[in-house]
C-alpha cells in the first residue's frame, strides 16, 4: 500500500472517529443526563419484614429474585438462605455472586432465590447455651460483654423451620430445594442445624464456622443422619490451628454418618477469617451445580 493510500485510510479513521464523537456530543447536549436530575435507584432486591412470634420481634429479610422470576409463571425455584444476610453484611456481594452464577454463559447455579436474614443479635441466635463455667478463649475474651445474651440459638432454629419457610414457600414461587450458607458464628449456628435438624436444608456450605464455641462441645455430640442427597461444603482459610483443626474434625464426623461422597472440605491457604466467605461459596456453587 502507498503512502498515499496509508493517509487516506488514516484521514477516513480520523474522520469517522470525529464523526462518532460529534454525534455522541450533539446527543448528550440535545439529551442531557436524567441521572443528574432525576437520579434513577438501582434495584437489587427487596426488603420483607416477618414478625416471629417465636423470637418477639421483626425480623427483615433482604430478597434477590432471578431474573425473569413473575408471579404468574409456572417456573420455581431454588431458595439460597444466608445468615448475615443484611445489606451492610454478606447480601449485597452474595446477590452479585448468584447472579453471576446463574448467567447461561456461566452455569455455576441454577436460577435461584436469595434470602439474606439480617441480624437483630448474631451472638444470641447462634450459639447454643455454654456450660456454667465456659471461659471464651483469649482471641474472644475482649468480646466477653458482646457475649452476655448468648444461648438462643434453639428459638432461631424454631424461628428457621416454623415461620422463615413457611413465610418463603407462601410468598414465593419456590421448588422445594433450599440451601444454607453461614461463616463463623453463623457457620456454628449452619452447624448446628445440620447435626441436629438437617432435613430443613438440601445443602449446607459452613465457612470457618466458630466450633471453640464452649469448648468444641459441638463436635462431641451424635449427629442425626442427614438424607442420603444432602450436600455438604465446609471450607477454612489461613486461621490458625484451633479453626482449622476443628474444621477437619467437622468434616470428618460428617462424613463418619453420611454419604462420603456428599461431604466436601476445602483448605483454601490464601484465604483468611475476614476473607473466606465469598471465594468459598463460588467454589461450593462450581462444586455443585457447574458444567462437568
Amino acid at each position: 500500500m502507498g503512502i498515499l493510500s496509508q493517509l487516506t485510510m488514516k484521514n477516513r479513521s480520523l474522520l469517522l472517529l470525529f464523526l462518532v464523537l460529534r454525534v455522541s456530543c450533539m446527543f448528550s447536549q440535545n439529551h442531557p443526563a436524567e441521572s443528574a436530575a432525576h437520579p434513577q435507584p438501582f434495584i437489587l432486591g427487596h426488603i420483607d419484614t416477618l414478625y416471629s412470634e417465636v423470637l418477639g420481634e421483626n425480623r427483615v429479610l433482604n430478597i434477590y429474585l432471578p431474573n425473569g422470576y413473575s408471579p404468574d409463571s409456572a417456573a420455581t425455584y431454588p431458595v439460597i438462605y444466608l445468615l448475615d444476610g443484611a445489606a451492610d453484611e454478606d447480601f449485597i456481594h452474595i446477590a452479585g455472586l448468584v447472579q453471576f452464577c446463574s448467567f447461561p454463559w456461566v452455569e455455576r447455579l441454577p436460577p435461584s432465590i436469595l434470602v439474606g436474614i439480617a441480624n437483630v443479635e448474631r451472638r444470641r441466635d447462634f450459639t447454643f447455651p455454654a456450660a456454667k463455667d465456659y471461659q471464651l478463649p483469649d482471641f474472644a475474651a475482649a468480646f466477653k460483654e458482646a457475649f452476655h445474651n448468648s444461648g438462643g440459638s434453639s428459638k432461631f432454629m424454631a424461628f428457621v423451620e416454623k415461620e422463615l419457610q413457611p413465610f418463603i414457600a407462601k410468598t414465593y414461587k419456590i421448588n422445594g430445594s433450599n440451601m444454607l450458607i453461614g461463616q463463623s458464628l453463623a457457620g456454628l449456628f449452619a452447624t448446628e442445624i445440620l447435626l441436629k435438624k438437617p432435613q430443613l436444608f438440601k445443602d449446607y456450605v459452613i465457612m470457618s464456622p466458630s466450633l471453640w464455641w464452649d469448648n468444641a462441645s459441638l463436635l462431641t455430640q451424635m449427629p442425626v443422619a442427614p438424607a442420603p442427597n444432602t450436600r455438604v461444603y465446609i471450607a477454612v482459610g489461613k486461621e490458625g490451628k484451633m479453626m482449622v483443626g476443628d474444621a477437619k474434625k467437622l468434616a470428618r464426623l460428617i462424613k463418619k454418618n453420611h454419604v462420603p461422597e456428599q461431604v466436601f472440605f476445602e483448605y483454601l491457604p490464601d484465604e483468611d477469617h475476614g476473607t473466606i466467605l465469598h471465594p468459598a461459596v463460588g467454589n461450593a456453587f462450581k462444586l455443585w451445580f457447574g458444567k462437568k
